[in-house]
């Protein structure tokens, strides 16, 4: 069955002031002062979980990146999308450019969206085999130095991120994923995820994973944690079969080396401040 994108529209969201001018001047690199530390993880405002919006799209973070001078908040490439929601072939299914401001939750001025897995995919269509297209899904905003100033990489209530696992899940492994999707209405208690993995398939690139609070539109690009802390996966889609309401779930290993290998070099996750606990 096909799959289907987890965003919601958002039709009354418009972007605060400060957003760039034009792709050039969006694109330009940003700051991040090196030995500055991060935002204490309990007061801290944006943080993997937090919520996303371009140009009325609302989406979920998923975990904070680096390249060692510019700090960037990960969300699904889908969130930019302009087709319908069953249009999940990145290779194909168009986007807003690079360049595209994102408003973020807590941040105090709209994020620039400087790299899209869609958008470089589609300048080389020809070199993409369909795994990877159909799986490679994922966006980095360059937050404003302001707001990295307020920024923690911690998941709330899980900690950790503790590195990227590069291993295959096995059918059974316990997952955690954190997101609170507007639709929730703020129940909060909704925001920790956890449940199972159903095993791999496309040739790694894809995680398929049930959860006992199944992902609901708004929880796209939401980061995914194994039983270790290892992060491993970005919330790309909803399934029909085999089992409804299951999720798919992009390989973030992958993910990273193809942006590494596409225009940012010297990308990595950035590891929480906070020991990873599980949600005990």
């Amino acid at each position: 069955m096909r799959l289907r994108r987890l965003l919601v529209p958002l039709i009354a969201m418009t972007l605060v002031s400060g957003a760039a001018t034009s792709a050039e001047a969006a694109l330009r690199p940003s700051l991040r002062v090196a030995g500055v530390g991060w935002a204490p993880a309990a007061t801290a405002t944006v943080h993997p979980g937090v919520q996303t919006y371009t140009e009325g799209a609302q989406c979920t973070a998923n975990f904070v990146f680096t390249d060692g001078v510019t700090t960037y908040l990960g969300q699904a490439a889908h969130c930019s999308g302009t087709g319908a929601a069953t249009e999940t072939d990145g290779c194909l299914a168009q986007s807003l450019p690079e360049g595209t401001a994102v408003e973020v939750d807590g941040a105090t001025k709209p994020g620039v969206m400087v790299y899209n897995s869609w958008v470089r995919m589609q300048a080389t269509p020809e070199q993409e085999d369909a795994d990877t297209c159909a799986y490679n899904d994922v966006a980095l905003i360059r937050l404003d130095p302001a707001d990295v100033a307020l920024t923690n990489p911690s998941v709330p209530v899980f900690g950790g991120p503790v590195g990227v696992r590069t291993t295959e899940l096995q059918f059974g492994d316990t997952v955690e994923s954190y997101g609170n999707s507007s639709l929730r209405f703020g129940v909060t208690t909704l925001s920790p995820k956890y449940g199972r993995s159903l095993g791999d398939d496309a040739g790694g690139w894809n995680h398929t994973v049930y959860t006992a609070t199944p992902g609901i539109p708004g929880d796209s690009g939401s980061g995914f944690l194994d039983d270790s802390g290892q992060a491993f996966g970005v919330l790309s889609t909803v399934a029909l079969a085999p089992l409804a309401l299951s999720n798919g779930v992009g390989d973030l290993a992958r993910e990273i080396a193809y942006a590494q290998s596409h225009g940012v070099p010297g990308l990595t996750l950035v590891n929480g401040t906070e020991p990873f606990t599980g949600g005990i």
